[in-house]
């Protein structure tokens, strides 16, 4: 909005033509929704509190859980309107990118939404039926994977229209440029054709398990938001280069125009972020619930698809990515020994991950931390592709 106005009126003020550069709009985005977040986030919380929508908590997890029962959850309500209100400001409304991440992010925030509720409402840690979220996440993720594959090859909403009637038309049998290609990391020109129907379900794929991803490693006090605003940061950084034509020539990237305009977004998530992580820190005053979590993971699902990073996304989200193989380890190892030998074995204390170190008696903030210097470590990994191919 205020872009508009800015350009609106530049030519009485020239001033206002610095609205037209994208980094000056997203450290102003940052800082809007970091200050909405700060300011409103007592509002939310009393309000929470208020409502009576505390955690409710598991009676089968660490004893040291059971304080935080009662804990208002459903703060990712705080992360959503920070990143809202500061896109409507900052963000140009015009750009086909930003309208796709924020219907995969209130989307997404929406099914947490009703999670939350049914666990606060009736007192149940299980919250939604995992086949009824599973079913909405598919909904809104084969969406966003179907309309990513067209706005990607395509410069604006209307030419999207017209390939989607021309891969209609032609049989689903079109195919789509090369910037769409699936891109190797620290490789050079190495890319291999995904073909409209291999885009929509590895992007399908990618949204959901992203988001399931980010959601089950939600379980300590600052933990998982901290690696999200790490991720939404280095993705920024690939959607500004490969959002412009100069700098994505040189590195030899795809040049996705429009992209560009994401660190905007970015920049709103990790004030938003921040904000959060203030009142979510140790001990934590809210947690996010799923309405942030499932949200959140959505966003770094989106963003790595636009600027096709999908294959960063294991190194990007190694922290979730471990969390959530403990889990699946757990699960198996237990379903076979319990078939093998009568009698269910474990191989982690407890899973996801962090639960099993605070069996071993590791604080919890001692976990969240190295799990953000271990997500740094590999965020630079990551970001090192810009140039190391």
């Amino acid at each position: 909005m205020l872009l508009w106005l800015a350009q609106h009126f530049q030519d009485q003020l020239g001033a206002l033509r610095v609205f037209n550069f994208i980094t000056f709009r997203a450290v102003f985005a940052t800082l809007t929704s970091l200050m909405i977040g700060l300011l409103f986030g007592p509002v939310v919380i009393r309000l929470l509190t208020t409502l009576k929508v505390g955690q409710a908590v598991r009676t089968d997890g660490p004893q040291t859980h059971l304080v935080k029962s009662g804990t208002p959850t459903m703060g990712g309500v705080l992360i959503l309107i920070g990143i809202f209100i500061s896109c409507m400001l900052w963000a140009d409304l015009s750009n086909r990118f930003i309208w796709i991440v924020m219907i995969v992010t209130f989307g997404f925030g929406l099914v947490g939404w009703v999670d939350d509720y049914r666990k606060v409402v009736y007192k149940d840690p299980k919250g939604m039926a995992s086949k009824e979220k599973f079913f909405w996440q598919t909904l809104i993720g084969l969406f966003a994977a179907i309309y990513l594959a067209f706005s990607v090859s395509e410069v604006n909403n209307l030419k999207v229209l017209q390939l989607f009637y021309e891969w209609l038309r032609s049989g689903f049998a079109l195919d789509l440029p090369a910037k769409t290609n699936l891109l190797l990391p620290f490789m050079k020109e190495v890319s291999y054709p995904l073909g409209i129907m291999g885009f929509i379900i590895l992007s399908y794929l990618v949204i959901v398990g992203s988001s399931n991803a980010v959601n089950l490693t939600d379980g300590l006090d600052g933990l998982v938001i901290m690696p999200v605003i790490l991720v939404g940061a280095a993705l920024g950084a690939f959607a500004y280069v490969m959002g412009n034509a100069i700098y994505a020539k040189y590195l030899l990237f795809p040049y996705i125009p429009g992209a560009g305009e994401l660190l905007i977004f970015c920049g709103a998530m990790g004030g938003a972020g921040l904000a959060f992580l203030w009142y979510n820190a140790h001990p934590a005053q809210v947690f996010m619930g799923d309405t942030g979590s499932l949200a959140l993971g959505g966003i770094i699902a989106a963003l790595a698809i636009i600027v096709r990073k999908e294959l960063l996304i294991p190194i990007f989200c190694g922290v979730f990515l471990v969390e959530n193989l403990s889990v699946m380890i757990q699960v198996g190892y237990f379903k076979w020994t319990k078939r093998k030998y009568g009698e269910g074995r474990r191989v982690f204390l407890m899973s996801p991950l962090h639960h099993h170190y605070q069996k071993k008696g590791f604080h919890e903030s001692k976990i969240a931390v190295r799990f953000w210097i271990i997500t740094i470590l590999l965020v630079l990994i990551g970001l090192s592709s810009l140039k190391l191919r």
